[in-house]
C-alpha cells in the first residue's frame, strides 16, 4: 500500500501517521505471543457436517434451536468472499442487522470497513459472520446456551472457508471463541487458535466500542497489524 493511501486510511480511523523505532533508529518488528488456552476452543461435533453453503444457509434460516427463533425479523448468515483468507467474527446482530440480514452495517459496520481499508483489505474480500446468527433482544448478551447451539454454525463456515486468520472482534465474541472468562486486554496481542482446524485467531475490540471510546482506535491500529504480521507468517 502506498503511503499516501495509508495516510488516507489512517485518517478514517482518526489515527495519526507515526512508526516505532529502536534507539538505533530501526524499526521494532512485532513479537508474536502464542496463547496456551486451558481447553481447546471451538464445538468438538460437527454438527452441520456435510452442509455446502446453500444448505447451511437454508439451516440457519430455519434454526429454531433457542427461544431467539421467536424474536428475530430474520437470521443474519455472513457476507463476504466463500474464498477469504479473513474471518471476521462478532458478536451477535444489532437491530440494523436484524432488519436487512448482514453484518457489521451502519456506523460500527462503516468504521470496520475504515479498519480493514488500514490494513489494505476491501469488505469484499473478507468474510464476516457473528457467533449468533439471531439479534438478542434489546442487544443484551448472548446466554451461554444461546452461543452453544449457534457455533456450530460458525464452525462449518470455517470450514468450508478455510480461512488463513479469524479477526474476533469485541469481547463478547473472543470469550466464545476461545471459551475463557479472560478479558479482552488480556486475551489481545496473542495468537489463539479455534477448532479442531487450529485457524489462528487475534482478538480485537468492536467497532461499536471504538465510537463510543475512540481513545482505544490506537490498539485497535495495533492489533491490526498484528494480525496482518500473523497471517505474513502463515
Amino acid at each position: 500500500m502506498n503511503s499516501r493511501l495509508r495516510r488516507e486510511y489512517l485518517d478514517a480511523l482518526g489515527l495519526k501517521t507515526w512508526t516505532l523505532r529502536t534507539a538505533d533508529g530501526a524499526n521494532d518488528a512485532p513479537s508474536l505471543v502464542i496463547a496456551s488456552p486451558e481447553a481447546p476452543a471451538g464445538p468438538a461435533p460437527d454438527r452441520e457436517a456435510g452442509a455446502d453453503w446453500s444448505e447451511l444457509r437454508a439451516r440457519v434460516a430455519a434454526c429454531t434451536r433457542c427461544s431467539l427463533s421467536s424474536t428475530r425479523t430474520q437470521t443474519v448468515f455472513g457476507v463476504g468472499n466463500p474464498n477469504a483468507d479473513w474471518l471476521i467474527v462478532g458478536e451477535a446482530p444489532g437491530a440494523e442487522e436484524d432488519r436487512r440480514g448482514e453484518p457489521f452495517v451502519g456506523r460500527a459496520g462503516q468504521l470496520l470497513n475504515s479498519m480493514l481499508h488500514a490494513i489494505g483489505l476491501e469488505r469484499e474480500q473478507v468474510y464476516i459472520a457473528n457467533v449468533l446468527k439471531c439479534r438478542p433482544p434489546g442487544n443484551r448478551d448472548p446466554s451461554p446456551t444461546e452461543a452453544a447451539e449457534c457455533l456450530p454454525y460458525l464452525e462449518r463456515q470455517i470450514a468450508l472457508l478455510k480461512p488463513k486468520i479469524m479477526l474476533a472482534v469485541g469481547r463478547i465474541a473472543a470469550q466464545n471463541l476461545l471459551r475463557t472468562e479472560k478479558t479482552l486486554g488480556a486475551l489481545r496481542q496473542q495468537v489463539h487458535r479455534f477448532g479442531l482446524s487450529q485457524v489462528p485467531l487475534v482478538v480485537t475490540y468492536h467497532p461499536a466500542y471504538l465510537l463510543r471510546t475512540p481513545t482505544e482506535k490506537r490498539k485497535a491500529w495495533d492489533d491490526l497489524k498484528f494480525a496482518r504480521d500473523v497471517i505474513s507468517r502463515v
